[in-house]
This record gives C-alpha cells, structure tokens and sequence, in this order.
C-alpha cells in the first residue's frame, strides 16, 4: 500500500471548512477527509472480490436509451451519466464519498491556494444537515459568532434541504463584499436565528506562536488551524524557535482545526512519537493493516498538552490520541469523528471528473477507530456557558416580569460578562434589569433598562470580542494548570 502525496482533505468547496486542504472555496465549506491522492486505474471488474458485472449493468443502459429516446422534454446526456453516479454514491450513505464533474473540480483545484473568498467556515453534512465543524480564525464567520455544531438550514431565504454539500457551498459561498443571510440553528435552542454576514477574503494561515510564563516556566503555545502543504514546515519552524528560546513546556492548540493534508500531520508526529510504537494505521477494506514508524528514539523532555473540542477533525483527531496514546494529557471535549480515508480517482475519458470513494480508515497508534465517536480528552474542560448560549433574537423590547427564552440567552451573555443577573431561567426580574442598565451605562447606550434590539446587539458583539480575545479561554487555561503537574 504506498501512501504518498496522501491527504487528509476536507472537501467541498465553499469555504467554511472543516477543512484544509481540501477545500477552500468562498465558504470552505468543508467534509473532513484524507484524499491519498494517487492517481489509479479502476477495471471495469471487482478485482477485490473477483467477481464480473452481471447482467444488472445492462440495465442501466436500458434505463439510459429510454430516457434519452423517449422522455417528453430535453435531457442532457451528461445529467443522465452523473446522475446514475451520484445516486449510486448516494446509496453508501457515505458523506464524504462523492463525485466531482468538471466544473466541481475546477473550484475544488482553485481553493487549495494560499487565501478564498466567502465566510471563513468548514461544513459537513451530519444527518442530513449542512453543520459548521469550524469557523476559522478571524473569518467573517467567525466574528458573525458562528460555532461547531451550528446547523444551516437556509442561505437568503432559500432551504438547503435535499440539497447535498456541494450544492449548499455553491449557496453560501460568494465574492468579497457581498452579503449572504444565514437561517442557523443552534443545539439546545428552540428557534433558529438569522445571521447576516459578508464574505471577505479568507487567507489560510496555518500555525501561530506564542508564550506564556507559568510558574515561572516559559511556556510556548502552537495553535494550528489546519494542515496545508506549508504547515509542517511552519510548525517546525516556530517548534525550534521556542526550544532555542528556552521553552520549558508546550501546548498544542488544534480546536476548531477541521484537518488537511496527511503528509503535513505525519510530518509533525514524527517530531513526538517514538519509533516503538506506530504515529499511525491504515486499514483497508480486506481488514489488512499497515503500520507507519518514526525514527525518533525518545520522547521531547518537556511536558506537552494538546486542546481539543468539537472541532478538531480528521488530521486534528490523528494528532490528538497518538499523542494521547503516549502519555500526554487532552484537554477539551470530544472532538468531532472523522476517522476514514478517501482516494480520489479520475473518471471518464479525459479524467475531468472524479470520484472521491472511501478506501480507508485510519487508526490510533493502539489500533483504536474514532469514526463517528471522536477522540475524549484525558481532562474535560468546557468553555463558559455564555461561549455557546444563542444569539438574542427581538422581536419586541423585552421587559421587567416577561418570561422567555431570548432573556435566558441575555441572563447567561451578561453574567457571562460580568454583568450578573443573578438568575438564567429567563425570568426578567429586577436583578436582571439592573445588570441590563449597568451593561447600558457602560457601553454608552441609552439607559432604560429594557433590552431592545440594539442592545442585543452590543450584549453579542461584547461577548464576541471576549470569545475571540481569548480572555476568559477556561481550556487553554486548564492545559496550561496541568501542563507542570
């Protein structure tokens, strides 16, 4: 089995992601995925199971001639071909295995490049349902305070149900400048809410550095947001700049990371992972098992720890439990479950189109599978509640002694803030109306004590800023407690 110019892509092409490299389009809107990217040839036999078409084949083709020669209205031939593919895909009930015309793949080509445009996130298609697995950094998605999990039911009024996830992406994704409006639906929230966000270009930078003093311990952190062609490069790079420095521990940063190139993540792991024990397994279809080494004779002596969550996917969820099966502490919550690999092949006669088919799983250094159940930190740690309370939807001001929902999301945002309520049931009592003035008074708005709408805007751009400043991060916090323990 050779394993070269493999890929852990994310795919499909809006730019949204979970993905790099795989897919960046306007939205990155992408399925997590290892692509191994050999270019194969498949006969028009089942070598594997030895087995000939049967007569079944002819079928389609009758199928075929009697649309072609008899169906009322005009059909395009080329409809016909891709359609038999698509719903033949369709019947694997498989979400990353799909396939790619022409056009697809001129879009999917153009996103693995150094920057796209769109809203910054990566998707999948979870239950049927477009799921963002990651905003990236700084992304117009991320600022608009979309989160892992959040579920996108509509784009400007438009349902994306029965669409698949390339027909979303060419929904969401879009030039810069422009606006799109999102219907999203939160976990544990009732209601859906709008989002109206505009599409900016989205440069995909990969690893950054930095340094904090713990006990008195300089301590570097590396936070990858995802594994492009130049990451294992910039990883090393800044590795070797923090040990020359002195670092005496070190946190690796992979939330919201929704994968990408496999060479990339191997190439890090062979930094950590002695060679008495695989960085990595791949399984095929037969249940034959290869083994990936290192050369590395010891582990680094210092202390490492790795923050995960939600969205860590693929590659992300490769670094994590080999480095958890060695002996280093996870911090988070559950990553996201994406443990299979995809080959892409060239079909038809010019090989413009492609099938990205599921060949693969892969497997922890122990042989353990985390498809569809993720990798579990060895320390649970969850963010604040207010990191993943709904945004407040007005309908009408609300008021002293209503009760509703939209005023649990403002409690939990203001206490969050340091605004206390004093209570998160969605009763809109006297405490709750002296935090709404104090928050008031302090952000320059008009003092009433009511929250309307432009004051639920200032709560959610508050907690937007704190979110993304990293101020109240409780799990980077906690890596950084356990690290010297």
């Amino acid at each position: 089995m050779n394993f070269k110019k493999r890929e852990l892509i994310i795919f499909i092409v809006i730019s949204f992601a979970v993905g790099l490299l795989g897919a960046y389009t306007g939205i990155k809107l992408l399925q997590p995925q290892i692509n191994t990217g050999q270019q194969i040839e498949i006969p028009f036999t089942n070598s594997s199971k030895g087995e000939q078409p049967d007569g079944n084949f002819e079928m389609i083709k009758q199928a075929y001639d009697l649309i072609e020669q008899h169906y009322i209205e005009d059909v395009e031939k080329d409809q016909l071909i891709e359609g038999a593919i698509q719903g033949m895909l369709e019947t694997l009930d498989d979400p990353y295995s799909s396939f790619m015309n022409e056009e697809v793949m001129e879009k999917f080509n153009e996103q693995i490049q150094s920057s796209f445009q769109g809203i910054g996130a990566e998707v999948s298609m979870v239950d049927g349902k477009v799921t963002i697995v990651a905003p990236i950094k700084d992304s117009p998605a991320e600022k608009a305070g979309l989160r892992p999990n959040d579920q996108i039911l509509e784009v400007d009024d438009e349902t994306l149900e029965g669409l698949d996830l390339n027909e979303a992406v060419e929904k969401i994704r879009g030039e810069k400048g422009s606006e799109v409006v999102l219907l999203v639906q939160r976990t544990g929230a009732s209601k859906p809410f709008e989002v109206t966000i505009v599409r900016d270009d989205i440069p995909i930078e990969t690893v950054e550095a930095n340094v904090e003093t713990v006990d008195d311990k300089k301590t570097g952190i590396l936070q990858i947001r995802n594994f492009s062609e130049t990451t294992a490069d910039e990883f090393k790079e800044a590795l070797t700049k923090l040990e020359d420095d002195g670092m005496e521990g070190l946190v690796i940063d992979v939330r919201g990371n929704p994968g990408g190139l496999l060479d990339s993540i191997e190439e890090i792991l062979q930094l950590f992972v002695p060679s008495d024990i695989p960085y990595l397994q791949i399984e095929d279809g037969q249940g034959k098992v290869e083994e990936y080494f290192t050369t590395l004779t010891e582990k680094k002596d210092y202390p490492i720890a790795v923050v995960i969550d939600e969205g860590s996917a693929s590659a992300s969820e490769i670094l994590a439990v080999a480095m958890k099966e060695i002996g280093y502490e996870i911090v988070g919550e559950t990553s996201f479950g994406k443990g299979t690999v995809q080959q892409a092949v060239p079909i038809g006669n010019k090989d413009e189109s492609t099938i990205k088919l599921t060949f693969y799983k892969w497997l922890s250094p122990k042989g353990n599978w985390i498809n569809e159940v993720g990798v579990e930190p060895t320390v649970k740690q969850k963010q604040p509640d207010f990191f993943y309370t709904n945004p407040i939807q007005i309908e009408e001001t609300l008021t002293l002694d209503q009760t509703d929902e939209q005023i649990q999301h403002a409690q939990v945002m203001l206490s969050g803030i340091g605004y206390d309520t004093k209570r998160e049931d969605g009763y809109f009592d006297e405490h709750t109306e002296q935090a709404v003035i104090d928050f008031q008074k302090a952000n320059d708005l008009p003092v009433t004590g009511e929250i309307d709408e432009k004051t639920a805007y200032a709560i959610e751009t508050t907690v937007i800023d704190i979110i993304r400043s990293g101020e109240q991060d409780l799990q980077l916090q906690k890596a950084l407690e356990v690290l010297y323990q």
